[in-house]
């Protein structure tokens, strides 16, 4: 393959159709927009517009609250972990923390941290330092023969 032998497959781009050229185009006249009134003239945006009356997205109250420093954790069962350890990826001597699992392929970014959940089954004896765990996960942990640290701030939040 060379650059210059390289195309779009077929049927994948459309040419633009150029309206309102005059009625032998098949696009002439109203231009593909009906007739008349408000919605064929251009800059119209009346989405929630209900005649003057109170829109329904402004009559319903609203609801909830987005906590702006909220903190956002990887989640990961620690199934993925062992498959992890099965594929050589982590390494079961040094302990797993948020920078060993984002260099395993675990997780894609290290967020605030990671919370480790139960899912899974849990053979290999590993350290964990991290955010979070799951009663279940620690449990899992722990029959394995490994142990969990909590980090400081991120595990009281």
């Amino acid at each position: 393959m060379k650059l210059n032998e390289i195309r779009d497959n077929e049927g994948s781009t459309k040419n633009r159709m150029r309206v309102g050229r005059g009625i032998g185009s098949g696009k002439g006249k109203t231009g593909g927009r009906g007739v008349k009134g408000q919605k064929s003239r251009t800059g119209v945006a009346i989405k929630g517009f209900e005649g003057g009356q109170m829109p329904l997205h402004r009559r319903l109250p609203k609801r909830g609250f987005n906590k702006p420093n909220a903190i956002e954790l990887n989640e990961v069962n620690v199934g993925r972990i062992q498959q992890a350890v099965d594929a050589g990826k982590l390494d079961k001597a040094a302990p797993v923390t948020v920078e060993s699992l984002v260099a395993a392929g675990v997780v894609s970014k290290p967020r605030d941290g990671v919370k480790i959940l139960g899912v899974g089954e849990l053979k290999a004896k590993l350290s964990f330092q991290v955010a979070g765990a799951s009663k279940s996960a620690v449990a899992a942990i722990e029959k394995a023969g490994g142990s969990v640290t909590l980090l400081g701030a991120v595990a009281q939040a």
